[in-house]
């Protein structure tokens, strides 16, 4: 039981409410200076090597240590709890497994609402203990599946949806030149790259019979929602599989919509484009390494998990 992705209104918008305090236009835009310290960090590591794995070295460390430090988590765990997300996305068909993980998880955010207890810090877990939900304070239960949920997206959503992003954009040679030069285009590249590479399947439950194109869906059953397939919709966007940097900005279902949109869509928004700016600045033009395999998982939350890039290095 997903909170609140597996509530529907009127029940979800309290607690839509307890969340956006943290992740609300505001609070990003206050959180933005450490944002681009994690990017600067990052970059700088890898920039003079002329090559890396873009996902191991950027993509899988940059918005999960922005969550961890938002959260209040130890980031000194951070290969761990990477380790405990890879594992429950690639264990979707085996559901005893899926138990053990999410009990896994399950007892780590509990740790972590202990420790929070015991030392509030003002973070986001903090702010779930104290915080007023329509006149009281939440159940425990209702703190861990609001944060099993964090902790899903936290450590894989935007990671996949980055590592998609800089493999179109290692393609787009032109692009990255417009980039850097002119950086003023970054969130329309973010726009475009979210639109085109939403990597979030949504599983829902039907509540009434519906006829939708050719399927029948009935009652009890369970539907698997492909959020990027809307995002991609022929009938709303012209050439939909096309990159198109100049496109007019049009809503898209990446981030869901309306009362299911992401809680976390500011905070995705703001992780890429910093990134992204800040990787301009260093490495103005890269390409994907020839001969390379780029790995790919799919599931509830579709992953890239190796792309190796590679750029030229003064000498």
């Amino acid at each position: 039981f997903f909170i609140p992705l597996s509530l529907d209104p009127p029940e979800n918008i309290a607690y839509r409410k307890v969340m956006m305090p943290m992740f609300g236009p505001v609070a990003i835009k206050a959180l933005e200076p450490r944002i681009r310290e994690w990017a600067v960090t990052l970059v700088d590591a890898i920039a003079a090597r002329g090559a890396c794995d873009f996902q191991a070295d950027l993509a899988k460390l940059f918005p999960v240590s922005v969550f961890m430090e938002l959260m209040g988590m130890d980031l000194a765990r951070l290969q761990d709890f990477r380790a405990l997300a890879e594992a429950f996305f690639g264990s979707q068909n085996d559901e005893a497994e899926l138990q053990r993980l999410s009990g896994a998880i399950l007892g780590e955010m509990k740790a972590l609402i202990d420790e929070k207890r015991a030392n509030p810090d003002g973070k986001l877990m903090s702010h779930f203990i104290t915080a007023d939900l329509d006149g009281r304070a939440m159940t425990e239960d209702e703190i861990l599946a609001m944060s099993f949920v964090l902790f899903l997206g936290g450590m894989d959503t935007v990671t996949n949806v980055t590592g998609f992003a800089f493999q179109q954009l290692a393609q787009m040679p032109e692009v990255q030149a417009r980039l850097a030069e002119d950086p003023s285009a970054i969130p329309a590249f973010v726009d475009e790259a979210i639109r085109l590479y939403g990597v979030v399947n949504t599983p829902r439950l039907v509540v009434r019979d519906r006829q939708i194109g050719e399927a029948r869906v009935r009652v009890g059953e369970m539907v698997l929602n492909v959020l990027g397939l809307g995002s991609r919709d022929p009938a709303r966007f012209d050439a939909p599989n096309l990159f198109d940097l100049d496109r007019k900005k049009t809503a898209h279902l990446t981030f869901s919509s309306g009362p299911h949109l992401c809680v976390g869509h500011v905070l995705g928004r703001a992780e890429l484009r910093v990134l992204t700016e800040e990787w301009v600045k260093r490495i103005p033009s890269f390409s994907a390494v020839p001969g390379e395999r780029h790995a790919f998982r799919i599931g509830t939350v579709m992953a890239l998990e190796t792309l190796p890039l590679q750029w030229p290095v003064a000498a």
